[in-house]
């Protein structure tokens, strides 16, 4: 007879694929440590893949396992393939900046694909410790990775100060789950969505130490999500890491974190949005203005994007706010879009080299209009993208996520986002000035990394035919938001 626990591995495929890719890319990273990276890195990108196929055509019925604390679904089938072609898409940007840096170690494959399994398993979170036990397994390698080039100061400062502030959340999302639990007395999300109901089916109010334990879970969350004012981390890691590792943190896991975000506010809590409604609207405006003005005087090309990561997620959390299926349809789309736009940006950040060194600076890319047009047309393509200018796919995200404010009766909610946007297109619009009317600089070195140039075309090419064919994203994205409110 087969254990009835058998059957539970079915919707967890590809968090199956992903650990046993990560233990055998170990082992051979190892017996091939002179070449691992060269090995292991195709490979990588191969299971990463091999996953978001099967993430793609398993069943999107919902499917438990695991006893009931993982869960696949629509929403979390949608939140897996892109996050997954998302990984992989920073992964062949790595290569060629991990070998002329001198960081060619095989180790920095793996970690990003164990960072991408507790991903997965973030989205698919059913039970509180689920979500605390996934969102462990993607921090530990992301606090590696960030202090991955060992011998240079920033990057060790960048990793010890994630360490740090990563713990500090940890512990204040622990303490929100011990409180939940304590009055509901379960960790299941239909546990804790059934537990303040009347025996005739009518809706109770939260007690107070409940919904002072959300705030604890909503804080904690906040950190991973970079959101104000758990933010601080943000522009140091993201200068201090190697640029591909700033690449990968902008990218997928902050789609998974707002997929989590997302999920726990939407199932367990979804019938108390008045609960929690107050305190996300106030993290959205807070991360909208902070993203919108303390961008504007960075000079580094990293800590402008970190800035801007922070008020692209001000703008996510709009749709949340509304706490409707229309808001998750919105915040989907957005992170969807926020993804391609995110991934292409850093792929150009990762042209600027001269001489045989990487540059940061915003100054680093005038004249680059004259020397690289092409370079120089992505870049523009990707910043006005970024900015909401129509009709680049930036502008349809924050469209999808307004609307929804705006259904939900949070007009003046979507209008403090319009107007953070007008500003935030400052600073987008200046790194545009400064590629095609400043004096020119010293040109980049040519012969861009294929996996580089790939993903940088792919991206631009997405945001600029996003308008012609936005069928496929609308229609997938409208699935998985009906999915999450069953």
């Amino acid at each position: 007879m087969i254990p009835e626990f058998v059957f539970d591995l079915t919707p967890a495929l590809p968090e199956i694929i992903l650990a046993g890719a990560g233990l055998v890319l170990l082992v051979l990273g190892a017996m091939r440590e002179e070449d691992g990276l060269k090995t292991v890195t195709p490979l990588a990108v191969v299971a990463l893949l091999v996953a978001a196929l099967l993430a793609l055509t398993l069943d999107r019925q919902p499917q438990t396992g695991f006893f009931g604390h993982f869960v696949f679904d629509g929403f979390a089938g949608f939140l897996k393939v892109i996050m997954l072609a998302g990984a992989a898409g920073s992964l062949l940007v790595a290569t060629s900046y991990m070998r002329e840096e001198r960081v060619e170690r095989f180790e920095y494959a793996v970690l990003l694909v164990f960072a991408s399994l507790g991903m997965c398993m973030m989205v698919s979170a059913n039970s509180l410790i689920a979500l605390y036990m996934a969102l462990e397994l993607h921090s530990l390698p992301l606090y590696v990775m960030a202090a991955f080039h060992r011998d240079n100061l920033r990057s060790t400062e960048a990793g010890l100060k994630y360490f740090v502030l990563g713990a500090l959340a940890s512990g204040m999302l622990l303490y929100g789950c011990s409180l939940v639990y304590g009055f509901t007395g379960t960790v299941s999300f239909e546990g804790i969505a059934a537990a303040f109901h009347g025996t005739d089916g009518t809706v109770g109010s939260l007690p107070v130490g409940a919904v002072t334990g959300l705030v604890f879970v909503i804080a904690g969350l906040a950190f991973k999500l970079a959101a104000v004012p758990f933010h601080m981390w943000t522009p140091d890691v993201y200068e201090g890491s190697p640029t591909p590792v700033a690449t990968f943190f902008a990218a997928a896991p902050k789609v998974a974190a707002v997929g989590l975000f997302v999920r726990v506010l939407m199932q367990p809590f979804g019938e108390w949005v008045d609960a929690w409604q107050q305190v996300v609207i106030l993290i959205a405006v807070a991360s909208m203005l902070l993203g919108a003005f303390a961008a504007i005087g960075q000079t580094n090309i990293k800590r402008l994007m970190a800035y801007s990561g922070i008020g692209h997620v001000g703008y996510a959390l709009v749709g949340l706010s509304a706490g409707t299926e229309k808001g998750a349809y919105g915040v989907l789309i957005y992170m969807a879009i926020y993804l391609v736009m995110t991934l292409g940006t850093f792929s150009c950040i990762l042209f600027m080299r001269r001489q045989g060194r990487y540059v940061e600076e915003i100054a680093d890319l005038a004249g680059l209009g004259r020397r690289q047009p092409l370079l120089a047309a992505a870049f523009g393509v990707l910043m006005f993208s970024l900015a909401g200018i129509p009709p680049l796919a930036g502008f349809f995200g924050k469209l999808y996520v307004f609307l929804a404010a705006v259904d939900a009766g949070l007009t003046w909610l979507a209008v403090v986002g319009v107007l953070t946007s007008v500003v935030g297109a400052f600073y987008y619009l200046r790194v545009v000035k400064v590629i095609y009317f400043d004096e020119p600089a010293e040109a980049f070195d040519g012969g861009a990394d294929p996996g580089v140039a790939g993903v940088a075309a792919v991206t631009t090419v997405m945001n600029l035919l996003f308008v012609v064919v936005p069928g496929p994203l609308l229609a997938a994205a409208a699935t998985a938001a009906a999915a999450l409110m069953r």
